[in-house]
């Protein structure tokens, strides 16, 4: 499913953007590759479009994130879904990630449920609860899907990604998620408490991607595990910090392995909504369905993943009597 990157020429420093970013990076030492993750502005907006309680927008603020780092493995046109249904408070987490880096997402959740658990100190994987979590690659129209299942048993995005990698992939993998709200000092009106996320995904090169070849099994394991603990000294307010370059973070996190940055991927939000495509949508609905739409003369439509609202006269959608 994931695929080792190519490298570029280019100097990074050319190519790394202030924020809102993935990249790819290579420990040649270690034999391992990965990605780098820094969200600002461009998860502070999804979140921001929706009144969601804290709890959820910090999951939500999860989701995102490692659908970037998951998605950025495609080098076609396509998309990237990340999909958890559940039977806990949020009962539907969506994410998607289309190349070349556009991101979106959006959370289905029991208010009074929710509000529960914001009364005690709980654990995000209490609002998922049981369920599933499906991981797809959409090239086109003319091309089959891929998906991946794995199941929600009451734990978090990162330990059911990484039970997917270590059982469906086999493929030895490391994944750290952080969000939370930041501090933004500044003028001219700007809003001080923003949303921001990262994350940091390590695996371990194939045979065919590495150079350590299939020969010595334990090195390679030894490789590994040194990589793994390099990983694991990363902390939340390094993947948070908007001061902390993303180049600088990989350096001081690998650069005992040789670590090299390929070119960086600037994310930006989006969404595929629009007033001619409800308009399409709403006239497949039958006469009786539409019925049950109208209020005062009217069709309201709001889009789950931007939150725009699209208005229509309920006489546009008029159909002769006996039309299905």
């Amino acid at each position: 499913m994931m695929a080792s990157e190519s490298s570029s020429t280019e100097p990074i420093e050319l190519i790394i953007p202030d924020d809102d970013l993935i990249l790819p990076f290579q420990a040649d030492q270690a034999d391992v590759f990965g990605r780098l993750v820094k969200l600002g502005p461009v998860v502070d907006t999804i979140l921001s479009r929706h009144d969601y309680p804290e709890p959820v927008s910090r999951l939500l603020g999860e989701a995102v994130a490692l659908t970037a780092l998951l998605g950025a493995a495609l080098k076609f046109e396509g998309k990237f879904i990340l999909q958890a249904s559940t039977d806990g408070p949020v009962d539907l987490l969506v994410a998607d990630y289309q190349v070349p880096g556009q991101l979106r997402g959006y959370a289905r959740f029991s208010s009074e449920r929710v509000a529960e658990l914001e009364d005690g100190d709980h654990d995000l994987s209490e609002l998922l609860g049981q369920g599933h979590l499906a991981m797809t690659i959409d090239r086109g129209t003319d091309t089959e899907r891929y998906q991946g299942v794995v199941p929600l048993e009451g734990e978090s995005l990162t330990e059911a990604a990484d039970t997917y990698f270590r059982q469906s992939e086999q493929l030895p993998t490391f994944i750290h998620l952080a969000v939370a709200k930041h501090y933004r000092g500044g003028q001219g009106g700007e809003r001080g408490w923003t949303w921001r996320a990262g994350g940091l995904l390590v695996q371990k090169l194939t045979s065919e991607g590495g150079h350590g070849g299939a020969g010595d099994t334990d090195l390679a394991e030894e490789d590994w595990m040194r990589a793994k603990l390099l990983a694991e000294t990363v902390e939340d307010h390094e993947l948070l910090d908007p001061l902390l370059p993303a180049d600088r973070l990989l350096y001081r996190l690998f650069h005992e392995e040789q670590v090299r940055a390929y070119r960086a991927v600037a994310l930006e939000t989006y969404c595929s909504c629009s007033r001619d495509r409800v308009e399409e949508l709403l006239k497949r609905f039958s006469s009786e369905d539409l019925k049950d739409m109208v209020v005062d003369g009217e069709v309201w439509v709001t889009c789950e993943f931007c939150n725009s609202r699209y208005r229509f006269d309920a006489e546009s959608f008029a159909k002769p009597d006996g039309a299905p």
